[in-house]
């Protein structure tokens, strides 16, 4: 019965390709995770270019998170992944960023490439725990408040 009465109560979390008709809820989240959030024509734009991979993960009508990046040839870059608060602790990003990886490298990526803030602990914890290793860093990159490095991270999918 305990079995039972849980899973009535837990919200069933799916993985999906975003499409451009998610463009809304994608900008929503991404102004609410961070400084200069990307506006729905941003997102529109984006998601409307055959090179750009975009997964989200829903809880019913919630959008919980979603990550983002762009495949050329066959190298590829994060563009973006946010979480919604409630959200976070619970591994959310890793299953957005393990479904995305997976399905680049379906796509003939051998690399992916990303840029993170230096004090985005929790960020840095998920893609060093993934195999993303630091090859370059862009001083006083991000100005939120405090001028903070850009570390540049890459991680082979062969």
């Amino acid at each position: 019965m305990k079995g039972i009465m849980g899973r009535l109560f837990t919200r069933q979390l799916r993985l999906a390709e975003a499409t451009p008709a998610d463009a809304c809820a994608l900008a929503a989240l991404h102004a609410a995770s961070f400084h200069r959030g990307w506006s729905e024509n941003e997102f529109e734009r984006l998601l409307s270019d055959r090179n750009v991979l975009a997964h989200r993960a829903t809880a019913g009508e919630n959008l919980d998170g979603f990550i983002l990046s762009r495949l050329v040839l066959d190298e590829a870059e994060i563009l973006s992944i946010a979480v919604a608060s409630t959200g976070r602790g619970r591994g959310l990003g890793r299953q957005l960023l393990e479904t995305h990886l997976r399905r680049l490298a379906a796509l003939g990526a051998r690399c992916i490439f990303l840029e993170v803030d230096e004090g985005n602990v929790s960020a840095l914890r998920l893609y060093r725990r993934a195999g993303f290793r630091e090859i370059g860093r862009r001083n006083s990159y991000y100005e939120v408040g405090r001028a903070s490095a850009a570390l540049v991270l890459r991680r082979d999918l062969l």
